[in-house]
């Protein structure tokens, strides 16, 4: 299972946030109030709980601000001053449990808060997306291979193979009969095209030296088993456009950045805890 990004932990706490901050006890309304709502056993709700809460739902994407959405969050907002009222009157405000919970509320919001705010005051811009780019078509450059090859765990296997082919046995059909690469072996071995430096280091090795139509004479050994390897052609690599990636290259700049800014304040705090490593 994936681990969850930095923005995705702070917003999974910030969730908790949303019910009990919509839910706190009701105050007089202030001077930046609007209007209300309407009132609730003569205690104002005002209108910003609504905005608040419509902001937090279109914040996050769940769907567009239409009437009937503002609609259900009114409606909302003044069922939970009913409920919280009911609350209230049973003492469960003053609880260790709710104390608690509102504790972690706060946290979450802040901390959603402060990755937020950092993404905004330090966006990704073009020039880091081109910057990025160029990087990737770098190492990208060069050849792509489409190779085929069998797999089998002993090499006895691999060098009987290898004979059978030599004697006119098609290398197709014996990848389909006897690889135990589940993905290549029922397309007779085929791997598509493919950068070389995608494979193991023992296989990637083997097939930059072979020409086209060319075999490997010997098995080679890898942490799957003996492989015989086949190169059916080489073309220059042809990396995607700018376009195509940019959605990943900005989702990955992001990323890293926030990162190192949880990164940075861990390394600037004093504290004595001694975190696990990473998994």
């Amino acid at each position: 299972m994936k681990k969850l990004s930095v923005v995705a932990r702070a917003s999974l706490l910030g969730t908790c946030v949303l019910l009990a901050t919509a839910c706190q006890h009701s105050t007089a309304p202030s001077a930046t109030d609007a209007q209300n709502v309407t009132t609730v056993n003569g205690k104002p709700v005002p209108q910003s709980r609504v905005d608040a809460l419509l902001q937090q739902a279109t914040r996050q994407g769940q769907q567009p601000r239409t009437p009937e959405l503002e609609t259900q969050v009114r409606d909302e907002v003044v069922l939970r001053e009913m409920f919280v009222q009911e609350a209230v009157r049973r003492g469960l405000s003053s609880r260790k449990e709710y104390l608690d919970q509102i504790e972690l509320a706060r946290q979450g919001i802040l901390i959603r808060e402060l990755f937020v705010d950092y993404q905004k005051s330090n966006p990704v811009t073009d020039e880091d997306i081109k910057a990025e780019y160029e990087k990737f078509v770098a190492q990208a450059g060069g050849s792509e291979f489409r190779a085929r090859h069998i797999l089998v765990d002993k090499e006895d296997e691999a060098k009987d193979l290898i004979a059978k082919i030599k004697a006119g046995a098609k290398f197709e059909d014996l990848a389909k009969k006897h690889s135990k690469d589940p993905g290549s072996g029922k397309e007779g071995g085929d791997l598509d095209w493919a950068n070389p430096n995608s494979y193991v280091p023992e296989f990637s090795q083997a097939l930059v030296k072979l020409k086209k139509g060319e075999m490997t004479q010997e098995p080679v050994k890898s942490q799957f088993g003996f492989h015989i390897i086949k190169l059916d052609d080489t073309r220059d690599a042809k990396p995607p456009s700018l376009d195509e990636v940019r959605p990943q290259i900005q989702q990955s700049l992001n990323q890293k950045r926030l990162t190192d800014f949880r990164d940075e304040i861990k390394a600037k705090s004093k504290t004595t805890y001694k975190f696990q490593p990473a998994g």
